[in-house]
């Protein structure tokens, strides 16, 4: 093995670049920073945005990563554009002043990009410029200068391919510094976040991109320009954390209400609405249950609110709004199956592998879901969970209440999940896999400087 592979083994210094840190929603990036750290990895995080008023997991306490908030810019549809550059241009002016003075060309090369991007990716030939890559550019800026000044930082890697991979990809080109990117999903599947060739733009630039799953691989296979190197990790999870402490736990919940559980943000791709109608079908065969539905708040909340008054459900489902990590592993316990009929929107969207499935599994809680996008590289149908078709509720109410009337099925199920999760879904093992194409990136740049500049 190398020198220079040795070192960069032992001295990996990586910028994650974020929307939002740390994000309730976003345990599979905290866990895998928090893993980073603890094998050894040194990081620095970039946070667009400052989340304020959430709960946050246990774990973000031991990460020691520091962690970089960018001036908070302002919305882009709250004032005119040109009132918009007046009061945020001078929250980064300083920061693209010290820029301009150390990469001047560099830095003029990116600007010029910047203004031919909005121009070339506007909705249509007659409307404005794209006035989001002027604010994309200014929090590049930032981040380029810091990774100068703080002279440790050798990569940069953003996870989704819109936004913060267009931050990640101007501060690369503004400090030199490359870069990579993890893909998830409507990041992937709508076109409006990579307008035109812009997701080929950036593959092509990247060092490497990684992506979650199969299904997600061989759609960026397909758009992928000659030489991108794509890997497939599955999102990790501690399958020590989320291991059940209850004996046989996914009939635990008999002696009182069986619970069906299901956990998710507040989106339509989470076909919670499709739940709820299963419910309804349920309630009419007689059956008698409670439906727990754990998630944060979005746009489509009132809708399904609505629809539990609509079907008259409301002492049969509840929302219980978002919870931390901790809470949501007392709550797996007390689930006698869990069912997530995930969808593809309209417009593209869906997930990848949703990471609340993987729980449930790991708890040995018995999984129903959708036979769209990963989740069947996760569940074999009949084997360790159940598959149904997506917007289907009575194929939903079916395999519910084949569940609910099995508790044999329902024992052999879980105990084939958790096999399936400690397999090929442990953190330990796919963190790692994250973690040596850091090191051989930085190995192979290593040996490049050293080529090019010989000792004397």
């Amino acid at each position: 093995m190398s020198p220079a592979f040795e070192a960069a083994k032992n001295d990996v210094q990586i910028g994650y670049i974020l929307k939002g840190y740390p994000r309730t929603s976003e345990t599979f990036i905290t866990n895998e920073i928090r893993l980073l750290e603890k094998m050894g990895v040194g990081l620095s995080i970039f946070s667009v945005k400052k989340l304020e008023g959430q709960k946050n997991h246990a774990m973000v306490k031991d990460i020691k990563a520091p962690v970089t908030y960018l001036p908070q810019a302002d919305p882009l549809s709250e004032a005119r554009f040109s009132r918009w550059v007046v009061d945020n241009v001078p929250k980064f002016s300083n920061s693209h002043a010290l820029l301009f003075k150390k990469k001047p060309l560099a830095y003029l090369r990116a600007f010029f990009e910047c203004l031919v991007m909005s121009v070339q990716y506007r909705n249509g030939f007659f409307d404005l410029p794209r006035e989001v890559f002027f604010k994309e550019f200014l929090q590049a800026g930032y981040i380029a200068n810091a990774v100068i000044e703080s002279g440790h930082i050798q990569h940069l890697h953003a996870h989704f391919c819109h936004g913060s991979t267009t931050i990640a990809m101007f501060a690369s080109k503004m400090s030199g510094i490359p870069f990579s990117f993890t893909a998830h999903a409507k990041d992937i599947y709508l076109k409006e976040l990579n307008p035109g060739n812009l997701l080929q733009k950036k593959m092509r630039r990247a060092e490497f991109l990684v992506t979650c799953t199969g299904a997600n691989e061989e759609h960026l296979q397909r758009l992928a320009p000659k030489g991108t190197k794509i890997h497939k990790i599955y999102h990790g999870l501690d399958t020590d954390l989320f291991a059940s402490s209850v004996q046989d736990s996914p009939i635990a919940s008999d002696v009182n209400v069986p619970v069906v559980l299901s956990v998710g943000r507040l989106v339509e791709k989470k076909g919670f609405d499709y739940l709820i109608k299963a419910c309804a079908i349920l309630k009419e065969r007689g059956h008698s249950f409670h439906c727990q539905i754990v998630g944060g708040g979005d746009g489509y909340t009132e809708t399904l609110v609505n629809l539990i008054k609509e079907l008259g459900l409301e002492d049969t489902v509840r929302l219980l709004g978002a919870v931390t990590q901790e809470e949501l592993r007392e709550i797996y316990q007390q689930a006698t199956l869990f069912a997530l009929p995930c969808l593809v929107v309209d417009n593209g969207d869906r997930d990848g592998i949703p990471n609340v499935l993987v729980e449930a599994m790991s708890m040995c809680v018995p999984v129903i879901s959708t036979d769209i996008s990963g989740i069947p590289e996760l569940i074999d149908n009949n084997d360790n969970g159940l598959l149904v078709p997506e917007k289907n509720a009575l194929a939903m109410a079916d395999a519910i209440e084949r569940l609910l009337t099995d508790p044999g099925l329902r024992q052999q199920l879980g105990d084939a999940a958790r096999a399936r999760v400690c397999k090929d879904f442990d953190s330990q093992i796919t963190t790692l896999d994250l973690k040596d194409l850091f090191v051989s990136r930085l190995a192979n740049g290593s040996e490049v400087a050293h080529e090019c500049c010989p000792s004397h």
